[in-house]
């Protein structure tokens, strides 16, 4: 995925799938960096490896790099009774059926609740199913599912939880966009391997 700011791609988001045994592992890297007049204005950076067994998700092992030199080591594994996660706010005991916020996933869109893999917390979320929508990468026009997120803000965020537009076809993502709560500029992520 191309990261878009302003018509500039400011970065990328590469994730891949790898099958391991019964075992799916998630390994996504984004990276942001946006420069004015050649000086360093926004950096962020987050990688991530989660690991899913018959399509539960068991596992996370993460660190999030934010700007504003806020640093955050996230993990997260099933136990007995609990899914049991470090991050943000300490050691939480989750319910064993949590999934992560990862908008590969369209299933999160059904949950009430899901796990913040850039800060290691809990978020409550709506979602609005919109209008169907065509989406053009690469030249090729795609018909897609769109859908408007939204999640809780957390007391120890330093701003609103950005609101997303998420386009998907056939349930895998294609396009995601949210204004920037800064300098209210739209930020685009949209898959840049479609077609090829």
């Amino acid at each position: 995925y191309d990261v878009i700011r302003k018509k500039k791609v400011i970065g990328s988001l590469n994730s891949k799938f790898i099958k391991d045994n019964d075992k799916l592992v998630l390994h996504s890297i984004l990276e942001i960096n946006v420069k004015i007049l050649l000086f360093p204005a926004y950096k962020f950076f987050q990688e991530t490896k989660e690991i899913w067994k018959e399509g539960e998700f068991i596992s996370i092992d993460g660190f999030t790099d934010f700007e504003d030199d806020r640093e955050y080591k996230i993990t997260g594994k099933d136990t007995a009774d609990y899914f049991v996660a470090n991050g943000m706010d300490g050691e939480l005991k989750l319910d064993k059926n949590i999934i992560p916020l990862n908008y590969w996933n369209k299933a999160m869109l059904d949950e009430n609740e899901v796990f913040d893999t850039q800060k290691g917390i809990v978020r409550k979320i709506k979602v609005k199913k919109l209008n169907n929508d065509k989406v053009e990468i690469n030249g090729i026009s795609v018909n897609t599912e769109k859908y408007l997120f939204n999640a809780s803000k957390n007391p120890k965020d330093k701003g609103p939880f950005p609101e997303y537009t998420l386009w998907y076809h056939d349930n895998e993502l294609l396009k995601m966009e949210f204004k920037n709560p800064k300098d209210k500029k739209t930020i685009k992520i949209i898959r840049n391997d479609w077609g090829q």
